[in-house]
């Protein structure tokens, strides 16, 4: 091998492991502070119970919380994979509902104008006084909980994906029904990319408010799950055990988060790259 191609193999050699080190550094500088932030509120409430003498049926430790966790396991786990399944299955429906009346509403004017303001006013409703009458009306089985789950989360993608789609810029669109595009034509090219960065916007919130609305769900009637669960374990007054099945929950909201966000990065490069080029 000649010095010149030497040279040149150990530069890119050096660019990788500087690449490679930037790249650990920035995700080092996005976990650490969410982690050690955890750690801080977690020994300050280990000390604060302690030097207290706070009762556990109070307020119990995170030792006493984890130890929990970790003996009803099993228990957890069964209940976790019911409640699971129920926000898979409703968060499914709130997508197909979201973005199914959005695209209605942004292909008519008239649509928009007799439906929006009802959009509006179905949110004003809480969903956990409706919730026992879908119970009346379905019985106890998965379907209300589904539609609970769907009405809680489908508001953000709907509202969100129908703003990205109007954003679209109207002589783009003029330009493309002038070069003879059709609706679904002007639609693919122009308004499904333009509305997308919103609608993962609206995914991210439903998908927390999936959660929440299946502790919703299951208080109201069910006969497993993590809210059934945290509704047992209240007339136990197991505090550490509910603590145990709150932060399941949390886990799961993170989880449902973090995979949206991962499929957007994965979606949509184009509009990261962007973003990290307006922020440099």
């Amino acid at each position: 091998m000649s010095a010149v191609q030497t040279a040149a193999s150990a530069r890119g050699e050096a660019e990788s492991r500087r690449g490679s080190g930037a790249r650990l550094r920035r995700a080092a500088g996005h976990v650490l502070p969410p982690l050690l932030f955890l750690a801080l509120v977690l020994v300050l409430w280990q000390a604060g119970v302690r030097i207290s003498g706070t009762e556990e049926s109070t307020l119990p430790a995170p030792t006493d919380v984890f130890s929990a966790m970790w003996e009803n396991r099993t228990l957890l786990a069964d209940n976790a994979w019911v409640t699971i399944q129920e926000i898979l299955i409703g968060y499914t429906a709130a997508i197909v509902l979201g973005v199914g009346l959005a695209v209605v509403l942004a292909s008519s004017l008239l649509a928009e104008r007799a439906m929006y303001p009802w959009l509006v006013v179905s949110q004003m409703v809480p969903i956990p006084a409706i919730a026992p009458i879908l119970v009346i009306w379905t019985g106890f089985d998965l379907r209300p909980k589904v539609i609970v789950i769907a009405l809680v989360s489908f508001f953000p993608i709907a509202v969100n994906t129908l703003d990205g789609l109007k954003s679209t810029e109207p002589e783009l669109l003029n330009l493309l029904k002038t070069l003879g595009a059709g609706r679904w034509k002007r639609f693919r090219t122009a308004q499904l990319p333009s509305a997308l960065p919103f609608l993962f916007s609206g995914l991210k919130i439903g998908a927390a408010l999936s959660v929440i609305g299946a502790v919703f769900a299951e208080w109201v009637g069910a006969d497993a799950g993590l809210g059934y669960l945290i509704l047992t374990l209240n007339n136990q007054v197991a505090t550490a055990e509910m603590f145990a099945t709150i932060i399941v929950l949390a886990v799961i909201g993170i989880a449902l988060f973090g995979l949206v966000r991962l499929a957007e990065r994965l979606m949509l490069p184009w509009y990261h790259a962007g973003r990290k080029e307006e922020r440099a």
